[in-house]
């Protein structure tokens, strides 16, 4: 037979056709296709430590790939600083620098997967970080970090709204004249003290559903709903163990702010390699799991 060479139409009706298949695979996987609730453990801060020492161990392994991987955040962080210095924007800058907290389980699922590679014995590279679009369960993980996005475009929207009760809706005429209000009057004092229990509970509510959600979902076909309330298990079995993360967390990204955001590049990858092992310490593996 012979084969003719398409015409634009016919080629955007297959592109259209192809996405649609894509996107409805995808929609698929959201829902729990295994509705067997994984068996979680109780862990303590020693098991933390380990955790985090693997996950240095996992980043001295794959340093030049995660570095490859992560170097856009201290870009994304330089360019916030660089815009609220010169811009009115001061007032957003550390909650967009604490948002980091909300959506860094969501950026690290490639770490995830060189973990889970490296653990079996292989050796990964960042191609293989970008092969999580291709898992079973691509589409739960990617309405899940569109859950993540949506908490955190809320939590700028809070912060907006706590610096405007308290300050004032007017935006400040500069960086310097907004920092020295926030640290020389009530209002600003008030305002970070509000800021700060607003933020607190934005955290422990994303921690709490997404500390072990990402990695089990790139680990097991259970769906979103299973893995986000295995994470609530999780949490409501180790509280203190979980809280004492949270802070290793928030702790370590302020630290990576720090020269100038290039601290990211060390540890947000060693927070994502560490999380995929606090995962494995959390949830029982699968039976002949290796």
């Amino acid at each position: 037979m012979t084969e003719t060479i398409g015409n634009p139409l016919s080629w955007s009706v297959d592109a259209i056709r192809g996405a649609g298949r894509r996107v409805e695979a995808a929609a698929e996987t959201v829902g729990s296709h295994d509705l067997t609730e994984p068996k979680v453990r109780t862990i303590d801060m020693e098991d933390l430590r380990e955790c985090l020492r693997l996950g240095w161990e996992d980043f001295k392994a794959c340093r030049s790939d995660v570095v490859f991987l992560v170097v856009l955040y201290p870009i994304v962080g330089l360019a916030m600083a660089w815009m609220a210095s010169h811009g009115r924007l001061a007032p957003l800058l550390f909650p967009a620098a604490a948002g980091f907290a909300l959506v860094g389980p969501a950026a690290a699922v490639g770490l995830y997967e060189l973990s889970r590679r490296r653990e079996r014995g292989e050796e990964p590279s960042w191609g293989d970080a970008l092969a999580v679009t291709a898992s079973p369960s691509f589409g739960a993980i990617l309405a899940l970090a569109l859950m993540q996005g949506l908490v955190f475009a809320v939590w700028i929207g809070t912060a907006q709204g706590i610096w405007a009760m308290s300050l004032g809706p007017d935006a400040p005429t500069s960086a310097m004249a907004f920092f020295r209000e926030v640290l020389t009057t009530e209002a600003g004092w008030s305002m970070a003290i509000t800021g700060l229990a607003a933020g607190a509970i934005f955290a422990g509510v994303v921690l709490a559903a997404s500390v072990v959600s990402f990695p089990l979902l790139l680990d097991r076909p259970v769906g979103l709903p299973v893995a986000v309330l295995t994470s609530l298990r999780v949490t409501a079995r180790n509280p203190g163990p979980i809280i004492v993360w949270g802070m290793i967390v928030a702790g370590l990204l302020v630290l990576g702010t720090l020269p100038l955001f290039l601290g990211l590049i060390v540890v947000l990858p060693v927070l994502g390699h560490a999380t995929w092992h606090l995962y494995r310490k959390a949830v029982v593996p699968l039976p002949g799991w290796r």
